[in-house]
């Protein structure tokens, strides 16, 4: 690369020492787990579950005695009875004590967050944001308080684009793979497109399309389409036809690994038992589809059920449905096949997943068990509805993840999917004034929705003198693959977390106002954590570089003073609002006035490198010389001579509005 690597933890105002302790950082050794925390590669470590068996076997759950019992030790302040009692009965609930229920939910998590159990406090208190159906301004309040030093800050979309801008300016890092791009023609149309899916191989590309109109109805009707890839580009779309598509709406595929079987939604049909149910279709000896069958009751609902994926085992299927019973207005149900191979009564996958807003279009990993699915009622949300993922561990699916602010905006996203080799993700989307029209988009996966992005990279940034937390922008390379990491702003404690794919070389970048940007390769190997520590610049005290020696009555820039003079260019590129002033000076010896044109001189052309080394823009730099007039020590020896004969360099840090 053409940057050195600058990891510093103190800022030398002699810059001839920045080399050096470069060189040595650069091979202090990371901090390793202890034993016992090594994790499987694609799956994370447990979370804490709340496991709720009356979910899917009664609609609410009350007992009068043990809530008399539970409010009357409440006033006597046996906080100690009232736990293990309140625990007994909230995890009894059933789906509707969530909204109807949440202040016990609440009640729950003060007492263990009073016994120090704040992991578990914290999954109650999340239960609450997320089925509540009253206003909880304060609750919520306080949740983000115990969360600011644990969730995630990513920086705004505009400026990371910025950042990555920097990154192409000052180094040779692989570029940024592009986000947000357009199927285009072949795939889209002027109406809506949405409901990807993949067969197997990746070869063929199922989604539904609004592009039919129904001249009888009056309005458009939904159907299957499909694209098939031909030297890594996608043909154009073709309807699948009959008997797959219908004067009744059709869409939300997804296929078998052996592409032979068909599971897909149809609406308004005859044999349908609610507003949409699921089908299967089976692949004929000819090619053509046929057996089309309806699921039956056990999977169907009087009510809207769609949006079909299948386990990697294809014995469970999971769909989107808004069936009375629910959390919220529309839930991720399951069904899974039982000893004689049929398909089972169908349940509510839970309280973690599902809230009281919209959960829709599941999708199942083809190789790890990592769920994907889209909400507006999860937290931290960017727009409308965002995408998620989720673990499943040990049976318990774990609290979603959003994939971040690459994948979601201020619109909504909807129906994603992803390769069988993780390298690709396709979704459908909608600008925020348009939430009608989808579009399907396709771009290389990012890390926050890699179902391989496990292994925990954390750390700390904290002044070296004082010791408190400092703020900053980290970003983080993927220097082998190209797969985007979003950039996040470090916490107010001074802490940052990334999830990350093991056994990969990364580089770490933090930016600052306050300090010079420090840069870290990591191998990555396991859990990591990294503790930096630095020197937060006194932009009042110049900073003097010694070793920047001109021969004698000269102004050209030798080849030895070039690292060090990109370091002050890559400090100007960090810091764009942000003016350097440097002072050229030279000893007593000669002529006064030849001293003053030499010194200006050499500050012009140190001034003229650094402009040409990053393109900078006019006005930034101002060059002075002073020549013999301000000396550092009186000349009595030619080291005192040598001394005096230097660059200065001021920066100016603008003025805050």
């Amino acid at each position: 690369m053409k940057r050195l690597f600058l990891f510093v933890f103190l800022l030398p105002l002699h810059l001839s020492s920045f080399q050096t302790q470069a060189q040595e950082l650069r091979h202090v050794p990371l901090e390793q787990p202890e034993a016992g925390l090594k994790i499987h590669k694609s799956v994370p470590q447990q979370e804490l579950h709340l496991d709720f068996p009356n979910l899917n076997k009664i609609p609410y759950y009350h007992d009068r005695k043990q809530l008399a019992l539970i409010q009357k030790l409440e006033k006597r302040r046996q906080y100690d009875k009232v736990l293990p009692l309140l625990e007994k009965y909230v995890f009894q609930f059933g789906t509707q004590n969530f909204y109807k229920d949440t202040r016990l939910l609440w009640r729950l998590g003060q007492l263990h967050e009073r016994q120090g159990n704040k992991e578990k406090a914290k999954a109650l208190f999340r239960l609450v944001l997320k089925h509540h159906r009253s206003d909880i301004t304060q609750i919520k309040s306080y949740y983000d308080s115990l969360e600011q030093n644990t969730k995630d800050y990513y920086v705004p979309l505009d400026y990371y684009y910025e950042l990555v801008e920097y990154r192409k300016a000052i180094a040779t890092f692989k570029p940024p793979q592009g986000v947000y791009l357009n199927m285009g023609n072949p795939i889209n149309s002027p109406y809506a497109d949405y409901g990807p899916t993949l067969s197997d191989e990746n070869e063929v590309f199922i989604y539904t399309s609004k592009r039919n109109m129904d001249d009888f109805k009056g309005r458009a009707n939904e159907d299957l389409y499909y694209s098939k890839q031909n030297n890594g580009f996608w043909e154009e779309a073709r309807s699948f036809g009959k008997p797959i598509n219908s004067i009744f709406n059709e869409g939300s595929a997804c296929l078998s690994r052996d592409g032979k079987t068909l599971y897909f939604a149809r609406c308004e049909a005859p044999d349908g038992f609610g507003n949409c149910d699921l089908y299967k279709a089976t692949m004929q000896a000819d090619g053509s589809w046929g057996e089309i069958q309806n699921l039956g009751a056990k999977v169907n609902s009087d009510a809207w059920d769609s949006q079909p994926t299948l386990s990697q085992q294809e014995d469970t299927l999971y769909f989107a449905s808004d069936r009375l019973g629910g959390f919220g207005l529309s839930d991720i149900y399951y069904t899974y096949k039982n000893k004689k191979g049929e398909w089972a009564q169908a349940q509510n996958i839970g309280p973690v997943i599902n809230t009281r807003e919209s959960e829709v279009s599941p999708f199942l990993h083809p190789k790890f068990r990592v769920l994907y699915f889209s909400s507006r009622g999860q937290l931290n949300n960017f727009g409308d509805f965002d995408i998620y993922k989720t673990y499943q561990v040990k049976g318990n699916w774990q609290e979603p993840r959003n994939i971040g602010p690459l994948v979601n905006g201020r619109g909504s996203e909807y129906y994603f999917t992803i390769d069988a080799a993780s390298k690709n993700l396709y979704y459908a989307r909608s600008e925020p004034d348009d939430m009608q029209n989808l579009d399907l988009y396709s771009f290389p996966l990012p890390m926050e929705a890699h179902p391989l992005a496990v292994t925990k990279v954390e750390g700390t940034l904290k002044d070296s003198v004082s010791n408190k937390p400092l703020s900053g922008v980290i970003s983080i390379i993927d220097l082998e693959n190209g797969i985007e990491i979003s950039s996040k702003y470090i916490r107010p404690d001074g802490s940052f977390e990334f999830d990350l794919i093991d056994n990969t070389k990364y580089m770490i970048l933090i930016q600052s106002e306050d300090f010079f940007t420090i840069e870290r390769e990591l191998q990555l190997k396991d859990d990591t954590s990294i503790h930096l520590m630095t020197t937060m610049i006194d932009y009042n005290i110049p900073l003097v570089f010694q070793n920047i020696e001109f021969d004698q009555n000269q102004s050209t820039i030798k080849p030895e003073m070039e690292p060090v003079l990109d370091e002050v260019a890559y400090f100007m590129i960090d810091h764009p609002t942000y003016q350097l002033e440097i002072a050229g000076h030279t000893d007593g010896a000669g002529d006064a006035e030849f001293n003053l044109s030499l010194s200006q001189d050499r500050a012009d052309a140190i001034k003229k490198y650094i402009e040409e080394k990053v393109n900078l823009e006019d006005g930034r730099i101002i060059a002075i010389g002073y020549g013999s007039r301000m000396p550092l020590k009186e000349e009595k020896t030619e080291e005192d001579r040598r001394i005096n004969r230097r660059v200065e360099f001021t920066v100016i840090k603008p003025k805050k509005k």
